[in-house]
């Protein structure tokens, strides 16, 4: 029977449940222990699974990870807790450099089983420092997966599947879904990466997000729906690997594409999907494919101007109805 759960709650129980599974699976980072976490997804695991395998880290996260990683090297399974993926950028060496790239450069003789989780892009207010959206830098990356679930459901499915892969897997959980509360399987299994699902269907055109970025692409759907624009939307769960086929037979049946992320605009992942579907679908295309990021600058600090900043459902109705405008034989849904 499916349970209610907040979407840090269903990360928490896929951590629990694969520590329980396996002696090797354990968890280090900056407050994760005495301190319940930082935003309390470890809340409770210290008084459950002891110092040994709850491990409270200085403010050091190249020293941390790179322990993570030599840990992972010698048959261990650790998950390792930036406080937020913006300080991830201290260790992206041993990220980038050594997490990523040991099997290949030991010829296979060493695998690097290892997660790194922790809250990415934006919050409320917390500074341009602290609302990067670091998902595009990794993504990059051959060696390692990244995932970023929108529902609680999928964030534990896919954090079970994570922590029981045998490469580097990161996954980036929006600071602002942790309250977030949905549907949880009482024996919710892994899920597997690269399979993209499909919370609304459409027939006039595809919305393409992840993460938060998929709540704001339903909120533009239903809007849309409401002036006879069926919008079908994807939400990808996994970037690397991508699921290009969904999004292709999507493109294919309502030949129009709006990619929404919430990272910058230069590059990143929208122009990674946005290449693929011009190279794959091109003769689907009845309109050029869009994208709705954040904007081109350092996150302010403004209430105002952060809002301003991220993508919200209006920009993306805009960008939909932009689309189909370039359709000049386009006839809303259902009419």
């Amino acid at each position: 029977m499916p349970r209610t759960l907040r979407y840090r709650e269903a990360i928490r129980e896929a951590m629990i449940e694969e520590m329980e599974r396996d002696a090797n699976v354990f968890l280090m980072g900056e407050e994760v222990g005495h301190y319940q976490g930082a935003y309390k997804v470890s809340e409770g695991m210290l008084e459950k699974f002891g110092a040994k395998r709850v491990v409270d880290t200085p403010i050091a996260e190249s020293g941390f990870a790179g322990i993570g990683v030599g840990a992972a090297m010698v048959g261990l399974r650790p998950i390792i807790e930036f406080m937020t993926w913006n300080f991830s950028a201290v260790a992206f060496d041993q990220i980038l450099n050594n997490a990523a790239k040991v099997r290949q450069m030991s010829g296979g003789q060493f695998t690097c089983p290892i997660v790194f989780r922790g809250p990415n892009a934006s919050a409320r207010q917390v500074g341009s420092q602290h609302s990067h959206a670091m998902e595009h830098f990794y993504a990059t990356i051959p060696g390692v997966k990244v995932i970023a679930p929108a529902f609680p459901a999928d964030a534990k499915g896919l954090m079970k599947a994570a922590i029981r892969d045998d490469n580097p897997v990161l996954v980036m959980e929006s600071e602002t879904l942790y309250s977030f509360k949905g549907e949880v399987p009482d024996d919710q299994d892994v899920i597997p990466f690269g399979k993209a699902t499909i919370p609304r269907a459409g027939t006039d055109v595809t919305i393409v997000a992840y993460s938060r970025m998929t709540h704001v692409a339903l909120d533009a759907a239903a809007a849309l729906a409401k002036e006879g624009i069926e919008a079908e939307v994807i939400d990808l769960r996994s970037l690397r690997p991508l699921d290009e086929d969904t999004i292709i037979r999507s493109v294919q049946k309502t030949h129009r594409c709006v990619v929404v992320h919430e990272g910058w605009p230069y590059g990143g992942v929208g122009a990674e999907i946005a290449d693929r579907v011009q190279r794959l679908a091109f003769d689907s295309l009845d309109a050029p494919i869009l994208r709705v990021t954040s904007l081109d600058v350092p996150m302010p600090y403004n209430a105002t101007l952060e809002q301003m900043c991220i993508p919200q459902a209006p920009r993306v109705v805009a960008a939909v109805k932009r689309v189909v405008a370039r359709t000049s034989s386009f006839t809303p849904s259902g009419n």
